[in-house]
């Protein structure tokens, strides 16, 4: 194989870059057309120039318009039920949000505000043991989702940047719904009542949110607070994780802004 001099690979990137085209540079210096065709691919690789498909783009880099309502629904569902890994195979960054696979709508509510929050990157689903792994990958997962870091959640200080807080106070009820689709549901409680001397069985709906970060579920019910519903708080044990919502006009606010997973 011909060694060429840096001096010389120098020169042919100069008369390239100023726009001269390859067979006559290679003719000028004498230097194969394809060494020279190879030296201006790696140049233009090394300055970003290469043609194809651009990166795509961060609302929190590159400045991108971002849908705010499904990303306040994905916020929801990222604290939850997901997690953001990257593995050494991989060039980027994965976020999973873990779906149970009966909630078919479940699944496609994610995967719609997946592929609205992130248009331009690649979407998919990952079957488990009675569970599916909605799947995005972006290499700006961290700037969309900044409470990512090493450990459980409930293991580490959890809190919204001033700008996703903006989000969720424009979005509450999308916030709340993608909390309640990953960490929550709506169930039926009954209890017995006299009624004309007669004790009749009683059912009423009722909405639990379950989770052990002390500050996710704070954030959960500070939305509560600012929508106007009411709730409780019920230990599971020792251990205050529960979060009811059984009141029935906040049952009805609930139903009309969230309703059941199916």
């Amino acid at each position: 194989m011909i060694q060429h001099s840096t001096q010389v690979r120098q020169t042919a990137l100069t008369l390239l870059r100023n726009g001269a085209k390859n067979a006559d540079v290679a003719r000028r210096l004498q230097v194969p057309l394809g060494t020279v065709g190879y030296w201006k691919h790696v140049d233009r690789a090394k300055r970003g120039e290469c043609p194809g498909r651009a990166a795509p783009e961060c609302p929190r880099c590159d400045g991108r318009d971002l849908d705010r309502a499904a990303y306040s629904y994905l916020l929801g569902l990222y604290l939850g039920d997901g997690h953001i890994s990257q593995y050494s195979g991989h060039r980027v960054p994965t976020l999973a949000i873990t779906c149970t696979e009966t909630w078919k709508g479940l699944m496609d509510a994610c995967e719609q505000a997946m592929r609205t929050v992130f248009p331009n990157n690649s979407v998919c689903h990952r079957r488990r043991t009675g569970c599916r792994e909605v799947k995005v990958y972006s290499k700006h997962l961290p700037c969309l989702f900044p409470q990512h870091g090493p450990g459980k959640k409930h293991e580490r200080r959890i809190g919204l940047e001033p700008w996703q807080q903006e989000i969720t106070d424009a979005y509450p009820w999308e916030f709340i719904r993608g909390l309640i689709h990953s960490d929550g549901c709506r169930i039926t409680n009954w209890t017995t009542r006299m009624v004309g001397g007669e004790r009749r069985r009683y059912e009423y709906p009722r909405y639990f949110f379950a989770n052990k970060s002390d500050d996710i579920r704070k954030l959960f019910t500070d939305t509560l607070d600012r929508v106007g519903v009411e709730w409780t708080t019920l230990a599971r044990g020792s251990d205050p994780f529960n979060i009811s919502v059984a009141r029935k006009a906040s049952v009805t606010l609930m139903d009309a802004h969230v309703g059941p997973k199916h």
